[in-house]
């Protein structure tokens, strides 16, 4: 049950999924190389090591 919880929804809920207003498109901003991708890529991940979640009240919530 404990790999449940670390399963992620898309890409849209992550902290490092940003706006390109150049390009007018949506990119994974995390700071990975190519050989770092391809292994995730080649290993069948179900998930993205990389992913965290991007909850946009947690500096709010520091701040009450």
């Amino acid at each position: 049950m404990a790999e449940t919880k670390r399963e992620f929804g898309s890409c849209e809920s992550c902290v490092f999924y940003d706006y390109d207003e150049i390009t007018d498109a949506y990119f994974c901003s995390v700071n990975a190389d190519q050989d770092d991708w391809g292994a995730v890529c080649q290993s069948g991940a179900r998930r993205c090591p990389y992913y965290r979640f991007y909850d946009e009240y947690k500096s709010v919530q520091k701040q009450i």
